[in-house]
């Protein structure tokens, strides 16, 4: 039972590093002009997007950090993941 957690846990955690990885190189990506074209721009965009539209939608129903120039949403759906990857 204990080596099921294990694997259950572990698998959960690189999974949680794989898609922060995945955001850090979307943010890192979306400073430099490349075609909306590009397969591995989409590819991080369809794996990264639905976890961070629901924090885009609640903060924006909140009407939190309107106006500003970057994506709050971006920072705080990392964290998020972050605190639950501690967790784990």
């Amino acid at each position: 039972m204990h080596s099921l957690i294990y694997l259950v846990t572990a698998t959960l955690s690189f999974l949680l590093s794989a898609l922060q990885f995945l955001m850090l190189a979307r943010a890192i990506l979306s400073w430099f002009p490349v075609s909306e074209d590009n397969v591995i721009v989409n590819f991080l965009y369809a794996v990264t997007e639905p976890v961070i539209m629901p924090v885009r939608a609640l903060l924006e129903r909140l009407g939190w950090f309107e106006g500003l120039p970057i994506d709050m949403s971006f920072f705080f759906t990392f964290m998020l993941l972050s605190i639950l990857q501690m967790f784990l």
